[in-house]
């Protein structure tokens, strides 16, 4: 019985090795597609948030890395649009930590004049039906941001209707548009208070860096 039991274990040891390899050299054969995949989806979200034709430079490459804590815990990245070295717009990863399931992570793009040029959900956990109507796939409500300015940091417009300002909230949810209005708000002032800086500072993002 010992011996048997020996037998096995041996036996499922050299399986678990065997998996482990497999799994690391079925990683190693495709983590350049991998990579591949994220920058395309990379480039395909920020040029859905910024005209492509509004800038001339590579916005995927053109990243720089934030720790401020108005935009989320951990560093974020900003995605910088230029024309000949003009600034044109920047998109910013940011961090709603007050949503219904816990954190959302966005993508706010801001044109140089500080009106929203798009914001994009990038991951969440809000309850399917409800809350997950901050994706575009979901729901149209994303774009309502288009165009809309800040007229100073305390601007009362930048709302839900229940709060008495100007974005409407989901039927039997207001926690997570309340949250993600919140983040675009700290995100837009972030970015009209630091633009000059941001512009200012040399890309410092890996070459492939993905979203988030």
């Amino acid at each position: 019985m010992r011996n048997t039991i020996e037998k096995n274990a041996k036996l499922l040891a050299l399986f678990a090795v065997a998996c482990t390899a497999l799994i690391a050299f079925v990683n190693f054969l495709t983590k350049d597609e991998i990579k591949e995949q994220e920058q395309q989806q990379l480039i395909s979200t920020l040029s859905s948030i910024i005209n492509p034709n509004s800038h001339n430079n590579s916005i995927s490459q053109t990243c720089i890395i934030i720790k401020d804590t108005q935009l989320g815990e951990e560093p974020q990245k900003a995605y910088l649009a230029t024309n000949n070295n003009t600034p044109i717009a920047a998109a910013i990863t940011t961090t709603a930590p007050d949503g219904y399931n816990g954190n959302i992570f966005l993508l706010v793009a801001i044109n140089i004049d500080g009106s929203i040029s798009g914001v994009r959900t990038i991951k969440h956990q809000e309850t399917p039906g409800l809350g997950d109507k901050v994706e575009l796939r979901k729901s149209q409500w994303i774009l309502s941001f288009n165009g809309k300015q800040i007229l100073d940091e305390n601007d009362n417009r930048w709302g839900v209707a229940k709060d008495g300002g100007m974005f409407d909230q989901f039927t039997g949810a207001t926690i997570t548009p309340r949250a993600v209005v919140n983040a675009v708000k700290r995100t837009t002032n972030y970015f009209n208070q630091h633009k000059a800086e941001l512009f200012n500072t040399a890309a410092n993002c890996s070459a492939n860096a993905e979203i988030g």
